[in-house]
């Protein structure tokens, strides 16, 4: 089995390996599936492992790799996959007990996208229920259990790609799958010390994707650096006829191959309101130190403050709202009843209760706000601040609890409005790692991706991993 020094390398290194056949596909994936049947059993990071499929990817890879058919940078890289997204033949749980059987016989889009790109699937990573669509208030609201930290597996991974955060985390796998409505791409790269990835609304396809709320849900990568970031999303980004929501040709595509260079003089605004005067001041202290990092490749940094308006509540309603219709049968049939958290055996039944004039207000409230985002965008080209406020929090707490409750003005402006926004480690408290993040305008995504490439060919915190063996 290949060591820790090989299993922790970027998408970027273990591709240069692969194509100049230095590295087998076969012994790669190997070793993966064999330390996710250990490790990743420890940290309830996979909800189902697909070794036939893997080895049998990989092998394929090896063989056209063999003759001089590479297909790009993803050829024969290992990977994971959150479990909302189809795969026939496999369970597609969406972390929950209603669902734990459920199989379907076609395949989501972004599942093609890297099967064309020559990835391999090692399985379908962890998550939690309906990834909290419903509403959750402990880590344990998942079919397999609380995603545990590799950091500390007494702490929780965060989010609802609660697994995906742990497998890269672990060195389970070059790379995962997660997706965001609110705050589960960024929150789990923070917590686990990864890099993570939400692309702009529309850029990629959720066709065979769990449905949580229609207007706001996205999907993008979880990786050990922004580059393979950047890798990841220009192989499952564009059209597709089968998501009416994805962006036009044009728009949707994301052409990447190498780092982005940096803008000179990159006008950065600083978020030190984003989580209130509570949140602790070193934490905030760690990240705005990053974003100075870029001072010195010439980024121009100054105070930035977030339009002013009820948009959390804006953006709950929205999702509450939405996700009440997704669920429609289980709520209607009282299988919400089966679910872990108490919280989401109700959630679905408050969602219907809202009033259809409220939904509408809130959406005309939405248009207000990227109205005002796009102004705040003509003064800056990112738009920084803590990914979250705190390290990563004890599996049993209430994430209702007084000392998590935190408002995230931020996670409900950058969801409404569909931006493109990345979390990258800069530190740690306690042992634990501290996320920066990067936020860009529409269809800026690389913007965001080079700021954060940028922090990275500066430092080191990408590179430390946790101690698992």
């Amino acid at each position: 089995m290949l060591g820790e020094d090989v299993l922790y390398l970027s998408v970027r290194e273990l591709g240069d390996r692969i194509r100049k056949r230095s590295l087998s596909p076969v012994e790669l994936t190997e070793s993966y599936l064999e330390r996710g049947r250990t490790i990743g059993k420890r940290l309830n990071a996979y909800a189902t492992m697909t070794p036939d499929l893997a080895l049998e990817q990989a092998r394929a890879a090896e063989r056209e790799i063999a003759v001089g058919k590479y297909r790009g940078p993803l050829h024969g890289i290992p990977y994971a996959a959150k479990d909302l997204l189809a795969v026939p033949g496999y369970p597609t749980t969406w972390g929950a007990k209603p669902y734990a059987n459920q199989k379907f016989d076609y395949t989501a889009t972004v599942i093609r996208k890297l099967q064309e790109a020559g990835a391999v699937l090692l399985g379908k990573a962890a998550m939690i229920e309906l990834a909290g669509g419903l509403g959750y208030r402990y880590a344990s609201a998942s079919l397999t259990g609380p995603a545990k930290n590799p950091w500390n597996e007494g702490c929780w991974t965060c989010g609802s790609s609660s697994g995906s955060g742990a497998i890269v985390a672990a060195g389970l796998a070059g790379f995962a799958i997660g997706t965001e409505t609110w705050g589960s791409i960024v929150c789990p790269s923070a917590f686990c010390g990864v890099s993570g990835l939400r692309p702009t609304f529309g850029r990629v396809s959720r066709y065979g994707a769990m449905a949580l709320s229609y207007s706001m849900d996205k999907i993008g990568p979880m990786a050990r650096t922004a580059d393979d970031c950047g890798l990841v999303l220009a192989a499952i980004a564009g059209y597709d006829v089968q998501d009416a929501a994805t962006l036009p040709d044009g728009q949707s595509g994301f052409a990447y191959r190498a780092p982005v260079p940096l803008k000179k003089s990159l006008r950065i605004g600083w978020l030190s309101e984003q989580w209130g005067k509570k949140a602790p001041a070193d934490v905030a202290a760690m990240a705005k130190g990053a974003v100075e990092e870029l001072s010195k490749q010439g980024a121009v940094i100054s105070e930035a403050k977030l339009p002013e308006g009820p948009f959390e509540a804006v953006g709950g309603m929205i999702i509450g709202t939405e996700a009440a219709s997704a669920f429609e049968k289980l709520i209607a049939s009282g299988g919400v009843a089966e679910l872990n958290d108490s919280m989401g055996k109700v959630g679905g039944y408050v969602g219907q209760q809202i009033a259809g004039c409220d939904f509408l207000h809130g959406m005309r409230l939405r248009s207000s706000l990227q109205e005002q985002m796009n102004e705040l965008f003509e003064h800056f080209d990112v738009l920084a601040a803590s990914s979250q406020p705190i390290p990563a929090t004890p599996i049993e707490m209430r994430l209702d609890d007084e000392s998590f409750d935190f408002s995230d003005p931020l996670g409900g402006i950058g969801n409404l409005c569909g931006l493109p926004a990345m979390s990258v480690p800069c530190g740690f408290k306690n042992k634990l790692p501290i996320g920066v993040q990067f936020i860009g305008g529409v269809l800026d995504d690389a913007t965001v991706v080079a700021a954060a490439h940028e922090f990275q060919q500066r430092t080191d915190w990408h590179k430390k991993h946790p101690s698992l063996t």
